[in-house]
């Protein structure tokens, strides 16, 4: 299915947004914790993904209900909540995705609501669509896995498979043994719990690797690779001048 896989966005950058609706991707995850999005190019790239029928998944600046408001209140279609540890520790960010009461979000009039005033069913469908998905990037996260997931505010959980190898011991992610056995671990902890999980799989391994353990989505471009992978494929097609 064609939203079973999502490309990665490092930076504001609209035409790449339009470049891959155009191509066929029809969900996007925007790395705001590592890159510089402010406010406006943020809301502009939402309101762009949005009119261009992409689904909209913003990975926050840290498991804190600030930042999970501010980025409900643009419209998205989920939240990805990064360095989560403990559901204890997690769960006033958790609780900022759902409304009351089930949660704690904040109703905000504005783009969330399509300006309009709420319906009767607005609120729960909220709760039921808009996904809260902690990242599995922690050594603390991977055992309270079980429970994260058992947690009516978690809709499903995203692996982060570099942090989470080295905060497990490892000096590095590098799809090794122990690495598909840790995201099959987690993978197999979502399917009991009867809720997705989301990996990124930039390589073809790691994509057969998602699918066969049943990922949800699988994000499987990231803007920075697609412009080495662009760079070096002109450079190879050069003929040869000697």
């Amino acid at each position: 299915m064609m939203d079973s896989y999502a490309f990665w966005m490092s930076t504001p950058n609209l035409d790449l947004l339009e470049i891959a609706a155009d191509a066929g991707f029809r969900r996007v995850v925007l790395d705001i914790e590592h890159n510089g999005y402010a406010p406006d190019r943020r809301e502009a790239l939402v309101v762009a993904a949005r009119a261009l029928g992409l689904a909209v998944c913003v990975k926050i600046e840290a498991p804190e209900p600030v930042w999970v408001q501010r980025a409900l209140d643009l419209g998205v279609n989920a939240v990805i909540l990064p360095h989560v540890s403990t559901l204890a520790d997690a769960k006033a960010a958790l609780a900022a995705c759902k409304y009351p009461p089930l949660g704690t979000r904040s109703y905000a009039a504005g783009r969330s609501v399509s300006f309009r005033a709420p319906d009767a069913d607005y609120f729960a469908r909220q709760n039921r669509e808009v996904l809260c998905l902690p990242m599995i990037e922690t050594a603390e996260a991977f055992d309270d896995v079980s429970e994260l997931l058992a947690s009516p505010l978690v809709d499903g959980i995203f692996v982060g498979p570099f942090d989470l190898a080295l905060t497990r011991g490892r000096s590095t992610y590098a799809f090794s043994g122990t690495d598909r056995a840790d995201i099959s671990h987690l993978a197999a902890a979502a399917r009991a719990a009867g809720k997705p999980w989301w990996m990124p799989a930039w390589r073809p391994e790691e994509q057969r690797f998602a699918l066969d353990h049943g990922a949800s989505v699988r994000i499987v471009a990231a803007e920075h690779q697609l412009l080495q992978a662009g760079l070096a494929k002109v450079l190879s097609d050069l003929p040869d001048d000697r």
